[in-house]
Formats: C-alpha cells, sequence, structure tokens
C-alpha cells in the first residue's frame, strides 16, 4: 500500500509571502551569504580527499565505519550542459542496539557550495517493522524542488516540495555542511553571528549556526594532537534544536563526531598526513626575446646544411631534366623579344599549349581574341 501526499510547497511562479500572523519564512544573514560568496575554487581543492572514520559506542565498542569522500566532478544539468562541481559522496553502515543501519549521501556542488542535486537515504532494519527515508534535492528553474519519501514495512508515503529559489539563498546543504566544516578547520576560525538556513528532520527550511568552541588535545593514534572544535545546530521550526560537535585537525580532517544527546560517537582510527598550507607563487614571466639566427651557432649551421641539401637536390633534378632548363630559356628568350605589358597573361599564353586538358583550337579563327587561362567551370565555355 503507498499514498502521495499533496505537495506542501508552492512554485516560484505562484510564491506567496506568509500571511500575517504566520510565522515568516527564515531568511539567512549577510554574514553568512557574504561568507559563502568569497570561497575559492583553489581553496576547495585543497580540500579534497576521503577520510574515514569508526562509528564507536559508549562502552567503546566498534559499531561500523562512515566514509566521507570530496573530489573534483562533473554535473550535466537538465539541458545536457555539463560543468565542473564539487561531488561529495558519503556513506556509513553498522549497528544500532544490534539492528542494522545506515545512510548513505551523494551531493553536486557549485564553487560557492550551492546546491545542484543531492539525494540522501537512510535505513533501520527494525524486526517488526524496517523504517527507510530518501530524500532527493534537485535545482532547476530557479527553484529547489524537494521529494521525501519514507517506508514503514510495506506502507510508502511521498511528498514533494518546491522552494523559490530567493528563499533558499545561503542554505546549506548535508554535502555543503561537510565541506564547510572543513573550510572553517582550515581557516581555523568560524564565522561571527553567521546564520544558515538548512533542512530539519521534517524537511523543513529553518535557521543553522556554528559555533567554536576552542582548540582542544585529544589522542589519535596514541598521538597528541590539537583539534579545533566547531558545533553546529540545526534551530527546528517546531522541534528541539539539534546539535554535532565536529573535532577538526587543522587541514580539514575530521577527527571526532559528536552527536549531542547520542551515547555513540564516531572517532578516526588512523592519524592521516596533514596537508600544510602551501603559498602559491606567481608565474614566471619570461619575456619575448629577438631571435637573431645567424648569431646561434646551432641554427646558422642547421642552415647552411639544409641550404646546401637543396642546392644539391635542385642540380640533380636539372641535370636529370635538362628540357627544364630550356623551356625556361626559351620563355625567357621570347618575353625579352616582345616585352608584352601582362607578363602573367603573355606567360599563360606561352605554355597554354602544354597544357593536358587544353580545348583542340576552333575550324575558324574568331575576330574576338582567346583567353589564354583556363575556364573555371568545365561547362562554361573561356570568354
Amino acid at each position: 500500500m503507498s499514498s502521495k501526499l499533496q505537495s506542501t510547497g508552492h512554485r516560484a511562479k505562484d510564491y506567496q509571502p506568509p500571511a500575517q500572523g504566520s510565522l515568516a519564512a527564515p531568511e539567512a544573514n549577510a554574514e553568512a551569504i557574504h561568507f559563502l560568496s568569497n570561497l575559492q575554487q583553489e581553496e576547495l581543492q585543497m580540500l579534497m580527499f576521503s577520510e574515514t572514520l569508526a562509528m564507536v559506542s559508549d562502552t567503546g565498542e566498534p559499531e561500523g565505519e562512515l566514509t566521507i569522500e570530496v573530489q573534483r566532478g562533473k554535473y550535466k544539468d537538465e539541458l545536457g550542459v555539463m560543468s565542473s562541481c564539487v561531488l561529495v559522496h558519503a556513506f556509513s553502515r553498522g549497528f544500532m542496539d544490534r539492528m542494522l543501519c545506515g545512510n548513505s549521501l551523494l551531493g553536486y556542488l557549485s564553487w560557492k557550495l550551492h546546491i545542484m542535486e543531492q539525494h540522501s537515504q537512510e535505513f533501520i532494519k527494525f524486526h517488526i517493522l524496517p523504517m527507510e527515508h530518501k530524500m532527493s534535492l534537485v535545482k532547476q528553474d530557479d527553484q529547489l524542488t524537494m521529494t521525501r519519501s519514507v517506508k514503514e514495512g510495506e506502507e510508502m508515503k511521498t511528498e514533494v516540495t518546491f522552494f523559490p529559489g530567493s528563499s533558499t539563498v545561503g542554505f546549506i546543504s548535508q554535502a555543503a555542511n561537510l565541506v564547510l566544516l572543513r573550510v572553517m578547520a582550515w581557516r581555523q576560525t568560524v564565522p561571527n553571528n553567521a546564520r544558515f538556513l538548512a533542512l530539519d528532520t521534517e524537511g523543513k527550511l529553518c535557521y543553522s549556526t556554528y559555533q567554536a568552541l576552542g582548540f582542544q588535545t585529544i589522542e589519535v593514534d596514541r598521538q597528541q594532537v590539537r583539534v579545533f572544535i566547531v558545533e553546529q545546530t540545526v534551530h527546528s521550526v517546531k522541534g528541539v534544536p539539534s546539535s554535532c560537535q565536529f573535532y577538526l585537525l587543522s587541514d580539514g580532517h575530521l577527527a571526532k563526531r559528536i552527536q549531542v544527546g547520542s551515547p555513540g560517537y564516531c572517532m578516526i582510527p588512523k592519524m592521516p598526513v596533514l596537508r600544510e598550507k602551501e603559498e602559491i607563487e606567481p608565474r614566471p614571466v619570461f619575456e619575448k626575446k629577438p631571435l637573431v639566427w645567424e648569431e646561434d651557432l646551432e641554427l646558422s649551421s642547421r642552415f647552411l646544411d639544409r641550404k646546401e641539401e637543396l642546392r644539391v637536390r635542385h642540380a640533380g633534378y636539372l641535370r636529370q631534366h635538362p628540357e627544364a632548363r630550356a623551356l625556361v630559356a626559351d620563355f625567357l628568350l621570347f618575353l625579352l623579344l616582345r616585352q608584352p605589358r601582362d607578363v602573367v597573361a603573355f606567360a599563360a599564353e606561352h605554355f597554354g599549349p602544354f597544357a593536358s586538358r587544353r580545348p583542340p583550337p576552333p575550324a575558324l579563327r574568331s575576330s574576338t581574341r582567346r583567353s589564354p587561362f583556363r575556364s573555371p567551370s568545365p561547362g562554361r565555355p573561356p570568354a
């Protein structure tokens, strides 16, 4: 049995501002928008790597793995146009109270972390009633389309919502959040008073904030490392705010993740090789110098060798074809005797009889002088 719910949103062209007395739609503030607009492609390319964390229970027992991968990708839009993008892929698989659970995430982002497309899935294999949540976000026609489906046992409910493009400025998707945290770790700072937008567990637009909790030294793979702690809070419209703390290494690697209120956590099992910030040096500029080949011994030698090679080859050809010298000498002698005004027409008339495709001369001579040049088209008689 399945049922499809009616759309809970509006298309961009049908969007109306909320009525007086209702809750106003959340909007990202200027600090958040400014932070996203200042992102640089070169900086994001330094944060592209894969990492794997172990999911650990409150008693220290392993319960699964979490893998996060950020890389450069290609995205084809609805018109078939390919563009460069940030590709985020994350997935986890483990056990919760001895029940198999997991989630996956695939997101395509612009270089300003604007969402292009995202697909996520979460499941819990309850013994009596297995549950599965799916959500798709697609940006098209200046609006964001969200499709959510919930499957409990054999029953499935699907919901489609449309968000106008103007209402999603400063929106941070799940995929963008993973990259944004790496940017904050790389810069070792959090934008002050920035208020972004996110989706709560019910698929409603709400505020999302980040707070720096300072630095701390923790043990990773028997090493003492310094981490930068950032807490993200999603302020649900109706529910209780949910917070998650991220312990970040200096190059963006996630060392530890704690969901506030959850007994388990994620921990990096091995210490990665940290990337260091590299100062990008400007490309060297080489001035264009004039080439004087006569002063270059190698070029001068190659020129003289080639000149001698051509002289010998041409002389050999003339020895094998003495008629060539006779033809040229005869033409020059005839040219000097006649001294015509139009040398080109004279040469064409002189060498015309040697043409293999020359038409036969007419039986009766015409008073109109025949052109020595061949007609440009075979079907057209010469002038």
